[in-house]
């Protein structure tokens, strides 16, 4: 494990690598930081060979710091495809996005999609605007166990409020993976993004060229941040996509449904692996 700088022409993004091989991207949501997909990457990839795991914090996340140019998501996405290009410059990678990871990892599809030879969408944003997503009201399937609402008041009260299952070991791995992140994010930034340009300026999800690598979208039925119906609308752009709807999980599917997540990554990587043993398939790239 190592924790290093890439300095861009503009910006300086911290990330974090584990294991060697193939290069496998790693983008966290709005708010956290890597600690989100080390979390629920890690216990799965670090049994298997091969993956060189690298975690960078998004601007304005974690260690990487807010840039005064950076105003849109259009910017952040140039951050982190020069970032790709920077760490590993014209190799082949595997890429994951979780929330609005998701929606930045879409962005390196159309930009750049002849390098990814797997993508994983982890509830992801699909729709930037928020009053047109079509979502669920938010429900608590399953609390078992008193919350330490004492110790830590406002993780607790943000917790409950998109949580579906809450247990004490739930609320832990959330607050130390997930909310953690929330605590040292610059908000003014965030607030900036959201009020200049959240929405990428192209149509990401423009069905012109299809996705034809190993996908997995995973998203929970009872998703009241991001939803799940506004996914389907996506699926045709990936012909080799599993889409996967769980019941009993929310915006943190990959802690509430622990177990369906490990089994449905593994058998993910499998069809990447397989897939990469064959004659790769010539993809098509988009310029916005």
């Amino acid at each position: 494990m190592r924790d290093v700088q890439s300095k861009l022409d503009k910006c300086v993004v911290h990330y974090e690598t584990r294991g060697q091989g193939k290069p496998f991207i790693m983008l966290h949501g709005a708010g956290p930081d890597r600690r989100s997909m080390i979390g629920c990457m890690e216990p799965i990839l670090i049994k298997r060979k091969g993956w060189q795991r690298i975690y960078p914090d998004l601007p304005g996340m974690g260690r990487t710091p807010a840039e005064e140019w950076i105003m849109n998501s259009d910017q952040i996405l140039e951050v982190v495809i020069d970032f790709i290009n920077s760490v590993i410059p014209d190799r082949h990678f595997l890429l994951a996005g979780d929330s609005y990871g998701g929606y930045l990892a879409r962005g390196i599809i159309y930009r750049m999609a002849s390098r990814v030879d797997g993508l994983l969408l982890l509830c992801p944003v699909i729709i930037a605007n928020h009053a047109k997503r079509i979502l669920p009201k938010h429900a608590t399937l399953m609390k078992r166990g008193s919350l330490p609402s004492d110790q830590y008041p406002e993780e607790t009260k943000m917790f409950e409020s998109f949580a579906v299952v809450q247990t004490p070991e739930i609320f832990e791995r959330t607050r130390t993976e997930v909310l953690s992140g929330f605590k040292i994010a610059d908000t003014k930034f965030l607030d900036r993004i959201q009020t200049h340009g959240y929405p990428f300026t192209f149509d990401v999800d423009a069905p012109t060229v299809k996705f034809p690598k190993p996908t997995l979208i995973l998203v929970g039925r009872q998703d009241s941040m991001v939803g799940y119906h506004d996914s389907l609308k996506i699926l045709e752009n990936y012909p080799r996509a599993t889409l996967a709807v769980l019941d009993r999980a929310g915006h943190n599917l990959q802690i509430e449904q622990e177990c369906i997540f490990s089994s449905l990554l593994n058998e993910w990587l499998d069809r990447v692996d397989e897939s990469s043993a064959s004659v790769p398939q010539e993809q098509g790239e988009r310029k916005p």
